[in-house]
Parts: C-alpha cells; sequence; structure tokens
C-alpha cells in the first residue's frame, strides 16, 4: 500500500528470511519443504485477497469448492461432515444431511448468543450440553483463537463467527497454502517490492529507537543511531515482547500460548480431506499433502514440553486410526511454537494497543494489536495495512 501510493519504503527483519514467524523451511530430517505450522486462511479473508492481488501472486491456495468441514471422533469411530451452504442465510441449519448430527434448530439458535456478547470471556454455561458447540465451533473457535473457548474473549470469538459462518459458505471455505506458505505469499511479496525498488535487509535486528518531543529520531541497528527523517515515518511490526521493550510505555499482551505441529514424510490415502477435525485423541486437525500429513494442536501449551518422539508416536498413532494407515511411523519432524500467539482472553484483548501512538511517526503493526480479530494471518495483513493508511496521512 505504501508502495503503491508512492513511498518509498526500506523493509528491515530481524530473522533470516521474511515472512515473520509464519515461515516455510526445507526440512533436512524429513527431506521435504514444510511449513513450521500448517497456517490456513478462508475463502472470505478480504486483507488475504488484496494483499495476493497487490503482488500479483498466482494462486497456490487449495480447497473445497464448497464450505465443508470433515470430523472424526477416535474414540466412537464416528465421522461427520458440516457442508455450508453459499448463501448468507444458514439454510443447511433446516438441513439434517449438512448439519451437526443429532441436532435441532434450538440449538443453532442458542449458540447464535455468542454472537449478541462482546465482553467477558465465553465461559462453559448452557453451551458444554449444546452439541452444535462440541462437535463444531468448539474445536474451531479453539483453532482460531488458540485459546481454550471456555475462557477466551467473547467479543474475538463472536467477531470470528460473525466473519465466516455468519457470512455463508462462500467466506469460509478453508484454503490451505499449497505447496507452501512462502511459495503463496512471502516470494511473490518479495518478487513484487524487489520489481518496485524496496530493498528487504534481513538478518537485521532493531536495538533501540530513538525519540525526541512527539516523533522518532533515530533507529539503531546495533552500529550506532541511523536518523529518521522529518518525512519520515516508522511502522514497527514485531512481537509484542520486543514491541514493549522498544517503545517507553506501551502497553500490549503479555501472555502467550503454544502451538504444536507435526510433520509426517507419508503419502495420504486417496480420498482423503485435505482438513480433518479429530476428537478423542492427541491430534486435533490432520491437513493432507501429496507427500506428507501433517498435525496441529492449538492452545497446546501442556504438550509444549513433552519429549519430541513421544510427542511423534502420539500424532502417528492418531492419524493411522484416522485414516486406516497400518504402517511403522515414518520420517518426521515435530514444531513447537511455545510463544505462537497472544493469549486471546478478555485481559490480554484489553491490552492489545491500535496502531497509532503518541508518536506522530510511528505506528505499530501485527497480529497482536487492536485488529479486532485474534492473531491469524489475516489480522496481520489488516494491522499492515491500517499502519500504511496512517503513515501516508502522517
Amino acid at each position: 500500500m505504501l508502495r503503491g501510493a508512492g513511498v518509498a519504503v526500506t523493509i528491515s527483519d530481524a530473522a533470516a528470511q521474511a515472512g515473520g514467524r509464519c515461515r516455510s523451511y526445507h526440512d533436512p530430517q524429513l527431506g521435504l519443504t514444510i511449513d513450521n505450522g500448517n497456517h490456513l486462511v478462508l475463502s472470505g479473508n478480504e486483507a488475504v485477497a488484496r494483499f495476493i492481488r497487490v503482488v500479483d501472486a498466482p494462486m497456490r491456495f487449495s480447497g473445497p469448492d464448497h464450505a465443508e468441514f470433515h470430523f472424526h471422533d477416535l474414540s466412537s469411530g464416528s465421522r461427520w461432515s458440516i457442508s455450508l451452504t453459499d448463501s448468507r442465510i444458514p439454510w443447511w441449519i433446516l438441513m439434517p444431511s449438512r448439519r451437526v448430527p443429532d441436532t435441532r434448530v434450538t440449538d443453532y439458535l442458542s449458540v447464535a448468543k455468542l454472537m449478541r456478547t462482546r465482553n467477558g470471556a465465553i465461559g462453559n454455561g448452557d453451551l458444554r450440553t449444546n452439541p452444535v458447540w462440541i462437535r463444531l465451533l468448539e474445536p474451531v473457535l479453539l483453532a482460531a483463537l488458540n485459546t481454550a473457548p471456555a475462557e477466551a474473549s467473547a467479543r474475538l470469538a463472536a467477531t470470528i463467527i460473525l466473519e465466516t459462518i455468519g457470512k455463508g459458505g462462500r467466506a469460509c471455505r478453508p484454503m490451505i497454502a499449497s505447496p507452501s506458505l512462502s511459495a503463496a505469499l512471502i516470494d511473490p511479496a518479495m518478487e513484487w517490492l524487489s520489481a518496485h525498488a524496496s530493498p528487504v535487509l534481513l538478518s537485521r535486528r532493531l536495538k533501540a529507537i530513538l525519540f525526541e518531543a512527539d516523533r522518532v529520531i533515530g533507529l539503531d541497528w546495533g552500529e550506532g543511531a541511523e536518523p529518521v527523517g522529518e518525512q519520515e515515518a516508522v511502522v514497527l511490526a514485531v512481537p509484542p515482547w520486543v514491541a514493549t521493550a522498544l517503545v517507553p510505555g506501551l502497553d500490549a499482551p503479555q501472555e502467550m500460548r503454544a502451538i504444536v505441529n507435526g510433520h509426517f514424510a507419508y503419502s495420504p490415502p486417496p480420498g482423503c480431506p485435505s482438513m480433518l477435525g479429530l476428537f478423542g485423541g492427541t491430534a486435533e486437525w490432520l491437513f493432507t499433502f501429496p507427500e506428507r500429513i501433517s498435525t496441529t494442536v492449538s492452545a497446546a501449551d501442556a504438550l509444549v514440553d513433552m519429549d519430541r518422539e513421544a510427542l511423534a508416536r502420539l500424532f502417528w498413532a492418531d492419524i493411522c486410526a484416522a485414516y486406516n494407515i497400518d504402517a511403522p511411523m515414518p520420517r518426521w519432524q515435530i514444531v513447537k511454537e511455545k510463544r505462537a500467539t497472544f493469549a486471546a482472553t478478555p485481559e490480554q484483548d484489553a491490552r492489545r494497543p491500535g496502531t497509532a501512538t503518541r508518536w506522530r511517526n510511528l505506528f505499530l503493526a501485527g497480529d497482536w494489536t487492536d485488529t479486532g480479530l485474534p492473531a491469524t494471518i489475516e489480522g496481520a495483513l489488516r494491522s499492515g495495512e491500517a499502519a500504511a493508511k496512517l503513515a501516508i496521512a502522517a
């Protein structure tokens, strides 16, 4: 957005690769290129769509033609699929073949109260026995919020529901980056920036920000301060713990939640859905790719310190049960993100700062800023757009 408005842009990244915490890399243990996690976007993510259009990226997201979600309960062996109609009007609720098994329309009406809630945590209340909550919304919200739904912010949960299921199936088709997130988003962006004379400097960590009166006057990258001109602006897109160390008096989320992912070099059996929600096991979601099967566990603080091979064996047992596989565990990799996202509780949500700061040329970006969404790719991109708009107007 900044470059499109004619603003000269230089990007510095502390990491050795672009893309922030969502990254792709070649894993020698697997012999495959993988993402550190199973990053999902939805067909109705408007900021993602704008980003793809701006950088002229080829469509490298794959998913079903319609909003379908498949589940399997490993304890009972039962399987079910939920298929939303494309319309904003939720006709699928009236169709037993499309809705959550063993539910009535009244079950959906009681859950709809959640979308009118804006204060406090979701809690359990009457939801703990509601099959719509148990077999659809709870696992979806756990993945989106990376926080146990009972303790999560009702405001954030309501926003997720309104922007996905509330917009109809056309807006919530699950889209998975293929072959990798870097190929889908990061590599096209890097090519676009290069073509538009916008350098990206890697392995360059910001050590300090110099302030004077109401503006930033310098940035210290470890070799002395570099001046920031009177007409220049700074967009700070770093994790919250880094931002609070750099910006005096900044309030930001302090409590984080983990995500644990498992990757297995095994071609999935034919006909498997690209995404499968699990109950009764250790893994919560399975994702299939041509040469591998991957698992994800959200809010995984209880697992993050477990032995890696022990986790791999638990995940592989879930995969075998879900897909009827009888095979020894193949090459595997476990990726742990201890501080994957901020905890989406009401208390931590209230700590999220806005884009503007008290310095007129310093703006914040990141999925942890107050985007109105939990920590998602869509939220991160929206935060960047908001920061760019303010920087242009500064």
